[in-house]
C-alpha cells in the first residue's frame, strides 16, 4: 500500500519506530482523500485475507507495510529548518499552550508542517475546528529545541510557549480556563499547620495500651465504680 510503504508523511501520518500506524489513523487519512470516504476497516480486512496479505504485518489495533521505502531518523537534527512551522491544536488546549507550550506524549512526537493546509488536516483529526498556531522554528532551534525531519513534516518533543504564536484566546474560553484552575486550587488539600505550643496527637503512641485496642471502647471510671458496687 502506497500510504504505508512509500510516503506516509504525504498523508500526515507518522508511524511509530517499528513502522506501525493504528487503523484509526490510517482510516482517517484515507477518508481525507477525494472519493475514498467509503473505506472502512472491513475493506482493509479484505486486503489482509487476499493474495496481497504478505505485504502487511498487523495485529488487532495497528498495521504496517513489510516493505518500507522511508526512514524515520530521530538521531540527527533536521537541517534547513523553515523559519515558521504550523500545528493545529484542539480548542480546549488553546489557552494551555500559550501558558505552558506544546509537549509530546509518551513516545509520540509533535508533528509540524511548513504547510498550513496539512497542519489543518492533521488537526481536524482531533477537533473539527482546531486552532492554527505558528511555531518560530528557526529561533527555537537556535535556543536548543530539537527538530527532526520526516519527509515534508517535522517532529519535535516539545515547544516552549515563547516560540508559539497565534490567534488570541477567546475571552470566554480564557475565563473558563481561569475558573477551572481556581477550582483545582480550592480543592487541593492543605497541609496541617501547627501554632506554637500545639502538638499532633498520635494514638499509636498512647502509653495506655487498653486505649489502642481496636473494636473495644475503654471503660471510664464511672463504669468501673458501678461494677464494684454490683460486686462484679
Amino acid at each position: 500500500m502506497y500510504i504505508l510503504g512509500h510516503r506516509p508523511y504525504e498523508f500526515g501520518l507518522v508511524p511509530d519506530t517499528d513502522g506501525f500506524v493504528t487503523y484509526k489513523e490510517l482510516i482517517q487519512a484515507i477518508h481525507e482523500e477525494p472519493d475514498w470516504h467509503y473505506v472502512r476497516k472491513s475493506h482493509i480486512n479484505e486486503v489482509l485475507v487476499s493474495k496481497n496479505r504478505s505485504l502487511f504485518q498487523y495485529d488487532e489495533n495497528k498495521i504496517r507495510s513489510t516493505e518500507r521505502l522511508w526512514q524515520l531518523e530521530l538521531d540527527e537534527l533536521s537541517q534547513g529548518l523553515p523559519k515558521v512551522l504550523y500545528i493545529s491544536v484542539r480548542r480546549k488546549a488553546h489557552a494551555v499552550v500559550f501558558e505552558k507550550g506544546l509537549k509530546s506524549f509518551g513516545t509520540r512526537y509533535l508533528v509540524l508542517s511548513p504547510n498550513q493546509d496539512m497542519a489543518l488536516r492533521m488537526g481536524k483529526r482531533r477537533d473539527q475546528w482546531p486552532v492554527m498556531l505558528e511555531i518560530m522554528a528557526e529561533k527555537a532551534a537556535d535556543q536548543g529545541v530539537s527538530f527532526y525531519g520526516f519527509g515534508n513534516l517535522f517532529l519535535s518533543p516539545q515547544i516552549p510557549p515563547s516560540f508559539v504564536s497565534g490567534p488570541p484566546v477567546p475571552k470566554e474560553v480564557l475565563e473558563g480556563h481561569k475558573d477551572v484552575k481556581k477550582t483545582k486550587e480550592e480543592i487541593r488539600p492543605r497541609p496541617i499547620e501547627f501554632t506554637p505550643g500545639s502538638f499532633h496527637l498520635d494514638v499509636s503512641r498512647d502509653p495506655d495500651l487498653s486505649r489502642r485496642v481496636k473494636g473495644k471502647k475503654h471503660k471510664g471510671w464511672k463504669e468501673e465504680a458501678r461494677k464494684i458496687r454490683r460486686g462484679r
